[in-house]
């Protein structure tokens, strides 16, 4: 039976979300002193086992961020997710058995599982009193005969690659440990009151048919947010296949990526969004405070001259704002006011967020279709990271997005008309745009 939840978090962990300003400062230099100065006090209270992985360095305070510690555990563990995709990827998908097929026909593969499982467990050991929603549970695997070779494999796989990368200073994981981690953020291991609530959202890996491409330039992102008591607090993303150029030309030079593949994404409300490169090697995490780089939303405030984005499975004539403006895939074609530019790339709608987050995409627009549920996993993180480089998401009619709309599950959201992201030079034409035609 799903256990009923009013969330009162025991003092010592109570969140309580406290909306920092946060001060741009006048250099680089005054943002790492600040930085690491409240990471050396935190960690001379911290125990020395968990100082690594908790505190890990954040391009702001803790005195900033009142889910600091959060944030910090949310990405040393999205960090390790990522490396357990691009592990399943280079050694298991060249076998016969690459993915299985859920009752809704999408594809799950061994690094949704296991990503699932190391977040949901690491997550457990340091949060026990806050749940998880997330978009997979271990039915498909535990419903496989028993005595067929494919459920041992695929089973032992998953434990396999989660015990290697996992946090964890007790007893060894058993699969049965594996699989109730992956229970715990399923349909039926939670069930909320009305009530604003306390609780994390997790997709193992949003854009699995791009993963299961193999193809190096396909975007798929391990993405995890916290709610606390109703709002969006804190987000992490990990984008393992991400390239270099993700910020905008416009934007200060001085903030640009470093040459690299891979990237994190993370933010916290009032702190704001920032990115670095994904660190190459598990246990060898970046920590520099440099390589934190500020993200900022594209500053485009002329809709035709904005660059758009969807996901794969939408075309361009589905979407209202085809009735004024053709589109083009080809960045050298001109651009008037009756075209624009378009990217349809391969991948899930948080990688469209990280684009316009990042400021490589000035919107994201997204078709709710009656026939496919809108999943809380799929939109949650990327609300808050477009919010806090400065951009705005709502539906077709300009209303927040509401995550507690599915009461007592939290894990559907029913935006009228669609998802609408982008700046706030944009927000409000487009949004006239959109209600003068759609119904």
């Amino acid at each position: 039976m799903p256990l009923a939840l009013q969330l009162r978090l025991p003092l010592p962990r109570v969140l309580v979300v406290q909306r920092c300003r946060c001060r741009l400062p006048p250099s680089r230099l005054s943002v790492r002193a600040e930085a690491a100065a409240g990471v050396a006090v935190a960690a001379a209270a911290a125990p020395s086992s968990v100082v690594h992985d908790e505190l890990c360095m954040l391009p702001f305070s803790p005195e900033l961020a009142s889910h600091h510690r959060e944030l910090a555990a949310a990405v040393a563990s999205v960090e390790r997710a990522c490396r357990l995709c691009v592990d399943v990827k280079a050694s298991l998908l060249s076998g016969d058995r690459k993915f299985l097929e859920k009752n809704d026909e999408t594809p799950v593969t061994i690094a949704d599982f296991g990503v699932q499982a190391l977040i949901s467990f690491e997550l457990q050991q340091l949060f026990p009193s806050i749940p998880l929603v997330a978009e997979e549970d271990s039915a498909c695997l535990r419903s496989l005969n028993a005595d067929e070779s494919n459920s041992n494999e695929l089973v032992e796989s998953i434990s396999s690659f989660v015990a290697e990368r996992v946090s964890n200073s007790g007893s060894p994981l058993s699969h049965a440990d594996v699989l109730s981690a992956i229970d715990r953020g399923g349909k039926d291991a939670v069930s909320f009151d009305p009530n604003p609530a306390t609780y994390w959202v997790l997709d193992p890996i949003d854009g699995t048919k791009s993963f299961l491409k193999g193809a190096d330039d396909s975007l798929y992102v391990v993405g995890l947010a916290l709610v606390v008591d109703g709002k969006l607090a804190v987000g992490v993303m990990g984008c393992p296949n991400w390239t270099d150029g993700i910020t905008d030309k416009n934007n200060d030079e001085s903030l640009a990526a470093p040459p690299g593949r891979g990237i994190l994404m993370v933010s916290h409300v009032g702190c704001g969004t920032w990115s670095r490169p994904l660190s190459s090697e598990i246990d060898q995490f970046t920590t520099a405070l440099d390589a934190w780089k500020r993200c900022f939303v594209d500053p485009c405030s002329i809709a035709h001259m904005a660059r758009y984005c969807i996901v794969d499975s939408h075309t361009w004539d589905m979407m209202p704002l085809s009735l004024y403006f053709n589109s083009t895939m080809d960045q050298s074609d001109p651009r008037d006011e009756n075209r624009i530019l378009l990217q349809n790339s391969c991948g899930g709608s948080l990688s469209k967020y990280l684009m316009v987050a990042s400021g490589r995409m000035s919107v994201f627009i997204l078709l709710a279709r009656a026939e496919k549920q809108i999943k809380a996993w799929d939109h949650a993180v990327g609300v808050i990271c477009v919010q806090e480089a400065g951009g705005q998401t709502c539906d077709w009619r300009g209303e927040p997005l509401d995550f507690a709309a599915d009461q007592t599950g939290r894990r559907i959201i029913y935006p009228w008309g669609g998802v609408l992201a982008t700046n706030c030079a944009l927000h409000d034409e487009l949004v006239e745009m959109i209600t003068a035609t759609y119904n």
